[in-house]
């Protein structure tokens, strides 16, 4: 073999281990990447029906980092009443069925905590002002009001929030029903699930709706797999890819050139 030859290998076998080194460390960059990648959500929000809600909803998320910015647009709950809402996070991710309600008071109703299996818990109160952590789940007085309401505002996420919701595992709920009609909320259901001092009215859930990536988000395939646009294809899998082109083409050489050592001994 020609001292060429024995070169070329003898790189090739030095660059090989690097390459496959490398390509986790670029994978994890990569992931960080998109940790960070802005992404646009939606909801549709439904009434629960068991509640005697008939009011409905659009809840629209750009989630960028831990930023969200929020839109929501409400019609048909009760007037005049404040009606907390949430992101419910870290569950199946998805609205309780009407058959998670029970019966109390005589009266079959779905409460809060029926639906935690479901939707989770709080994870942000979406809120007018201030604060929007599950510490200020039940701060009524800074939650929209009105049976037609927009919401629109720019808040800060928690790490577990932000997380849930990229995974899709984040839900829109709006709180606040009039189960009897009578135009207030009042006892006809019991105290409160989640503080005896307020009616359930107040906090059972009206509307629900899971947040879904856009469509221009990454699309899933006939197989199971994920299929990225062109712009969103992983830094990782273009240099691992030219990597790997390299090497090819490297030990081509290399091959060619063992070839003519032979031919010429």
């Amino acid at each position: 073999m020609s001292k060429s030859a024995v070169r070329i290998l003898t790189a090739l076998a030095v660059l090989a281990p690097a390459v496959a080194l490398a390509s986790p460390a670029l994978a994890d960059d990569s992931h960080k990447k998109h940790g960070d990648r802005a992404m646009t959500l939606h909801a549709q929000l439904d009434p629960f029906k068991v509640n005697k809600v008939t009011g409905y909803g659009t809840a629209q998320v750009r989630l960028k980092g831990n930023e969200a910015h929020v839109k929501m647009k409400v019609s048909g709950l009760l007037a005049g009443a404040p009606h907390a809402q949430h992101f419910h996070i870290a569950a199946k991710g998805v609205c309780p069925p009407e058959s998670a309600a029970k019966v109390r008071n005589g009266k079959r109703s779905l409460n809060t905590t029926d639906g935690l299996p479901f939707y989770g818990s709080i994870g942000t109160s979406l809120t007018t002002t201030g604060d929007t952590s599950p510490a200020s789940g039940l701060a009524v007085d800074r939650f929209p009001v009105g049976s037609d309401y927009h919401y629109e505002r720019t808040i800060k996420l928690s790490d577990e929030a932000a997380q849930s919701l990229r995974e899709g595992t984040g839900v829109v709920v709006v709180h606040g029903i009039d189960y009897n009609n009578n135009g207030k909320y009042d006892d006809n259901l019991g105290p409160s699930d989640l503080d005896p001092k307020l009616p359930a009215e107040a906090t059972n859930p009206a509307l629900c709706g899971a947040l879904k990536k856009s469509a221009d988000g990454p699309v899933h395939g006939g197989q199971g797999g994920t299929q990225l646009a062109a712009s969103d294809t992983p830094v990782s899998t273009v240099t691992t890819a030219a990597a790997g082109a390299a090497l090819l083409a490297a030990a081509g050489g290399a091959l060619v050139l063992r070839r003519r050592a032979n031919r010429q001994n």
